[in-house]
């Protein structure tokens, strides 16, 4: 062990010995750099400093002004069979989504809801029952809203803030009473209505647009893995995924 011991403290001798050697070649030459550029002093070294950390701003800003938002939503989850396969391809792409959750389905799964919030999507209401709520009283309606923004804040420790009311049919005196910011969409594939992934991707792909809000479901192995196609192509394309909250605000 002694060594072993020995032997490693001479490596690590020499280890720091070309450490320094080449940190004091460094400094040279950003020295000579410096004086060629008429930089002398520590108010020499900050400026090339902060040169480069403009550029770095610029080009970050050129970038974010260049991408294309889109935001891509599942209603009628959290679905037992298939939200955890669509959350583990949704983080391998590093895409953030939003999830229009059922009250009824929430109470079923709630590690499932846990995990999607854990995982930085953004989470709101879809009703309890997935009834239309313009069909209901105003209390009844209101009560299809309360108990699932209760059953996702028991959960998150947050209320949701955007509501997807079922079938698009919003009761308009309830924005009185609910406070909500209601959100529709732009692309509906009609997922439910088919099994053919490619399908369901081709009617995305060919209709979306900058700043698009695409309705999706994860309730089918076939709208899940069109989900990952659309995100895919569309990546490819240059599109940038968002929760609803960018597209709406910024």
């Amino acid at each position: 062990m002694l060594l072993i011991r020995v032997r490693n403290k001479k490596r690590r001798s020499a280890h720091r010995d070309i450490a320094v050697l080449v940190s004091l070649m460094l400094c040279i030459a950003f020295g000579r750099y410096v004086k060629s550029a008429g930089l002398t002093g520590t108010d020499g070294v900050m400026d090339v400093m902060s040169e480069s950390a403009s550029k770095s701003e610029s080009a970050m800003a050129d970038e974010n002004a260049m991408a294309k938002k889109i935001a891509i939503t599942f209603d009628d989850g959290p679905n037992a069979d298939y939200t955890e396969t669509l959350l583990a391809g949704l983080k391998e792409r590093g895409v953030k989504a939003t999830f229009f959750l059922l009250g009824k389905e929430i109470v079923k799964y709630p590690e499932i809801v846990k995990n999607i919030h854990d995982d930085g999507h953004l989470i709101g209401t879809h009703s309890y029952d997935h009834v239309n709520l313009n069909n209901l009283s105003d209390k009844a309606a209101v009560e299809q809203v309360d108990m699932t923004n209760a059953a996702i804040h028991e959960i998150t420790g947050e209320y949701p803030e955007y509501i997807r009311p079922p079938f698009g049919c919003w009761k308009c005196n309830l924005d009185y009473e609910t406070k909500m910011i209601e959100v529709l969409w732009d692309v509906d594939p009609l997922d439910w209505k088919t099994s053919n992934s490619d399908v369901i991707a081709k009617r995305v792909t060919s209709s979306v647009e900058e700043n698009s809000i695409i309705l999706l479901h994860d309730a089918s192995e076939s709208s899940v893995n069109a989900a990952f196609k659309i995100i895919d192509e569309l990546t490819e394309e240059g599109y940038v995924f968002v929760t609803v909250d960018e597209i709406l605000f910024d």
